[in-house]
This record gives C-alpha cells, sequence and structure tokens, in this order.
C-alpha cells in the first residue's frame, strides 16, 4: 500500500470499527460477474487486473457494502474514462463508490460526509438485480464447463449462433440457441 492509502486504511479501520470489515486492493473480477463473457469482452477487458482500493463488507455475511477508491487529483485531465467506468460499474450494481482525494492525512469528518454523498447517489440508481447471473451461459452438455458463443461457418447453418464448450476442439458440446 502507498503512504496516502495507509493512512486512509488506517483512519477507516478507526471510524468503522466493527460496522465492517475493511478488505483492501479487490480485484473487481472478484467482486462483479462479467455476463456471457464472450460476448462482453470489452468490459471484461475493463475490470481485469484492476481493482477497488478499499471494499468495506458486512462483518456477519461478507456483502459488499461500499467501495473506496483514492483518487489522483489533476485539474488538467478532469474526469478520467476509467474513473467514470469505476463509477458507472458500482452504480450499475447498486454499490456505493467512495472517492476519496489523496492526502497525506484525512480529516474524519470530510470522509464521513463523502460516505453520506456516495449513498445519496446510489439512492437515485435503481441496483441491477439478476436472480442467477450464470444462468445466462450454459454449461457444456458433455463436460460441464462454461460454454462460449460461436457462429457457423458453414453449411446449412452458416451464419447461425449457438453455443460451444470452452474446451473445444477437446471436447465437441453444443448447445443450440432459440
Amino acid at each position: 500500500m502507498s503512504a496516502t492509502e495507509a493512512a486512509l486504511f488506517r483512519l477507516l479501520n478507526k471510524l468503522m470499527g466493527d460496522r465492517y470489515i475493511i478488505c483492501p486492493k479487490v480485484a473487481l473480477n472478484d467482486l462483479f460477474i462479467i455476463l456471457r463473457p464472450n460476448e462482453n469482452v470489452h468490459f471484461f477487458n475493463k475490470i481485469f487486473r484492476k481493482h477497488v482500493d478499499f471494499l468495506l463488507c458486512e462483518p456477519d455475511t461478507f456483502t459488499p457494502a461500499f467501495g473506496v477508491e483514492v483518487i489522483r487529483q489533476n485539474s488538467k485531465e478532469g474526469v478520467r474514462e476509467a474513473d467514470k467506468f469505476m463509477e458507472d460499474l458500482f452504480s450499475d450494481a447498486g454499490l456505493p463508490l467512495v472517492r476519496i482525494p489523496s492526502s497525506e492525512g484525512y480529516d474524519a469528518s470530510d470522509v464521513v460526509a463523502l460516505f453520506q454523498l456516495a449513498m445519496v447517489k446510489i439512492g437515485k440508481t435503481t441496483p441491477l438485480r439478476v436472480a442467477n447471473p450464470m444462468e445466462n451461459v450454459p454449461n457444456c452438455p458433455v463436460c460441464g464447463k462454461m460454454m462460449v458463443l460461436r457462429v457457423h461457418r458453414e453449411g446449412v447453418e452458416k451464419g447461425r449462433k449457438y453455443y460451444g464448450c470452452i474446451d473445444s476442439p477437446r471436447c465437441t458440446g453444443v448447445a443450440p440457441i432459440s
């Protein structure tokens, strides 16, 4: 952790006490599931190998409650595209993202105000609810692994989409798309 992240971590521990478990450097792909990853490669690439600085979780269930990002202040750049993507990602998931400007020291009242602001922002959005996101991608009927979207390249079905096993050509499992 950088010195600014460590200072914020100590303050968050003081402020949150037993209310939340604070997890540093949580990978976004551990937190969010990309539906149909082979169709949404653009989004997968945006979260792959990226993290949120801190994730505050409910102590009993480990359910995420807040994401916390330390942001660099650079007036020339304005809002970076990556920062906007993070904001939208958390907002769409119904999870508040607290963006705290980088500093050598943090004032508790300022940090609390930023948490309250994040709650107000998320209160204006409707969280994305999916009963079981893995239902959208079938498992291979032969080996049970995840399937990927494919397109027939020749024959009578040329151009039609279908699901094929991710382990192809070793596994020949297919599932038609109705």
